[in-house]
């Protein structure tokens, strides 16, 4: 069974969602909640990013009702002397376990592949002691390259496993 979802443009309302995902038990793998300061920074950060065309960060959304259930994107950066793009996601812990984030990634995969111009290859860094996403990595097809030192946030170390999956031209 396929669960069907909608990926949206971050916006100004998306606020409360990211709140939602500043919660305790789905902060435990990123280094613990933010700040209200934080949070508010995060929030103008995505919004600066844009859309689809270079990456950023979106609303995972239930069709038909447009219910937001997570957040998932991706963006631009430097890893290991090569431009790549970095994904991430959070689903809220009531929508865990039904195959969201794996659509929602199937979604993000396909922006990625028809950005023009934009890196080839599409990495996800879960932490090693996270078998949720890793899983969630696999079902979309990602190759483990290993294990990697990472700072999330800034100045947090954590081991991470490195994800990459290459991506082709669409069509």
């Amino acid at each position: 069974m396929t669960v069907e979802v909608r990926i949206e443009p971050w916006g100004q309302e998306d606020l409360a969602l990211l709140r939602r995902t500043n919660a305790p038990a789905m902060m435990t793998h990123l280094g613990g909640p933010e700040t209200e300061e934080q949070l508010l920074a995060r929030h103008w950060r995505y919004l600066l990013q844009g859309g689809e065309e270079r990456g950023g960060m979106f609303r995972i959304v239930l069709p038909p009702t447009g219910e937001p259930v997570g957040t998932i994107g991706f963006w631009e950066r430097t890893w290991r002397g090569e431009t790549v793009y970095e994904t991430g996601w959070s689903v809220l812990p009531e929508y865990q376990g039904r195959g969201i984030a794996v659509a929602a990634g199937r979604e993000i995969i396909g922006l990625a592949m028809t950005a023009e111009g934009g890196p080839r290859s599409l990495h996800a860094y879960p932490k090693v002691d996270n078998p949720p996403s890793n899983a969630i990595c696999r079902r979309l097809g990602f190759t483990l390259v290993g294990e990697c030192d990472f700072e999330y946030p800034a100045g947090n170390p954590i081991r991470c496993n490195d994800w990459r999956l290459e991506l082709t031209a669409a069509g």
